[in-house]
């Protein structure tokens, strides 16, 4: 069974390897929703796979990494295309939310990207 948890994001961008001309060459924003999926077994005492709270408390540094900044910036994210923003967010918390297990990036209310792990 799987729980997620959602969170949104205010980040500035540009995506340095686009053809010339590309719209998405030029610095601009996004409110990222992203969404934090956990697999699991329910626990019978508990009734659930996990607290949400403990999926909010693992995502939250990395959130304040993301939250109001230009990603171009941030190390690892020199080229932050969803796919790329995905995997940056999957090697942060894989450590720390073993249960992780998806990963789901929407830069804008009709385009995103699942990442699961290489």
């Amino acid at each position: 069974m799987e729980i997620y948890k959602k969170f949104s994001i205010e980040a500035a961008h540009r995506l340095p390897n686009v053809p010339e001309g590309h719209k998405c060459a030029r610095l601009h924003g996004h409110s990222f929703q992203i969404t934090i999926y956990v697999s699991g077994t329910v626990a019978p005492h508990t009734g659930w796979i996990m607290d949400f709270g403990d999926i909010k408390s693992a995502f939250q540094p990395i959130y304040a990494r993301l939250d109001h900044y230009y990603l171009n910036e941030i190390e690892g994210l020199d080229n932050p295309t969803s796919e790329n923003i995905a995997r940056w967010i999957w090697l942060h918390l894989k450590p720390v939310l073993p249960a992780l297990s998806k990963i789901v990036i929407e830069e804008t209310c009709t385009s995103g990207c699942v990442y699961t792990g290489d």
